[in-house]
């Protein structure tokens, strides 16, 4: 597994761009702290976000988990762009020529997509931490350490998201047109869900049926986490809204995700397996 976690790395430390896309990733994710700056001075309005109880333990592991998963899209074009150029570059040729399998090959990808997501868990996981001990007013042991089941579902989200990745990149062989084509894949599932849920208005049968299509399943892992906070409740009390939101993370979302990656790890190996290279 070293060998070809280290046959993919030399390659993407040879490509500027995916090393770019890489680094600009994870300042990103350490941007998260920036968050804490901001503030709005209008008059006798003033507000403060950090103030908030955004980094307060243990919400601080729903809202910074959430807010990191919508930077995915940078690994995204890495494992787009590592899988299809290995087509255009003539490396995957190579690869087995000098006695790569192509389950090894797939194997290979697979596992540095999962790397990608465990050192984007650990990397959120620690400045979490930091956020939290130098802004919340709890750190109590017992509340720092609750809710960590969203870090795990932020994990399982960005292997399922690369797993997606992975298998469009084999499929279509262009970087460019695979990240179109999960772009207009997902297009097409967001616009319909809209349109539907708007029919089927007041029941929860397009829910029930979208939850297990591939992006919706991936958002469902981690739901939205604002309407959590102290003043968004307040505001929502004073205009007779009345929030009511299941925000934990359910085993069978987790089961649907995994299956989702299975999938495309499976028909990924069968399309290497039946094309003539």
């Amino acid at each position: 597994m070293l060998r070809l976690l280290n046959i993919e790395f030399i390659k993407l430390w040879n490509n500027r761009a995916s090393k770019v896309l890489i680094l600009a990733y994870f300042i990103l994710l350490t941007s998260i702290a920036l968050i804490a700056s901001i503030k709005f001075d209008i008059g006798p309005i003033k507000f403060h976000l950090a103030e908030q109880g955004i980094f307060n333990f243990p919400y601080i592991w729903h809202f910074n988990t959430f807010v990191a998963a919508l930077l995915k899209v940078f690994l995204l074009i890495v494992i787009v762009s590592m899988t299809a150029n290995e087509y255009s570059n003539k490396t995957l040729k190579q690869n087995l020529i000098d006695g790569l399998s192509k389950k090894e090959f797939i194997f290979s990808k697979f596992i540095t997509a999962v790397v990608f997501a465990l050192v984007s868990t650990l990397f959120v996981f620690v400045v979490s931490l930091f956020l939290g001990y130098a802004f919340s007013s709890i750190t109590e042991s017992y509340h720092v350490f609750s809710d960590l089941e969203y870090l795990f579902a932020f994990f399982i989200k960005l292997v399922g998201f690369f797993s997606l990745g992975l298998f469009f990149g084999i499929l279509i062989k262009r970087s460019a047109f695979a990240i179109g084509a999960i772009a207009v894949l997902f297009l097409i599932e967001i616009i319909s869900y809209g349109i539907l849920s708007g029919y089927y208005r007041g029941t929860n049968t397009i829910d029930n049926i979208y939850q297990f299509l591939p992006f919706k399943s991936l958002w469902n892992l981690i739901d939205q986490p604002f309407s959590r906070l102290g003043a968004v409740k307040e505001v929502a009390n004073q205009i007779g809204e009345d929030f009511n939101f299941d925000y934990a993370v359910h085993w069978y979302e987790i089961a649907i995700v995994l299956g989702w990656t299975a999938i495309f790890i499976f028909f990924s190996y069968k399309l290497l397996e039946k094309r003539d290279l």
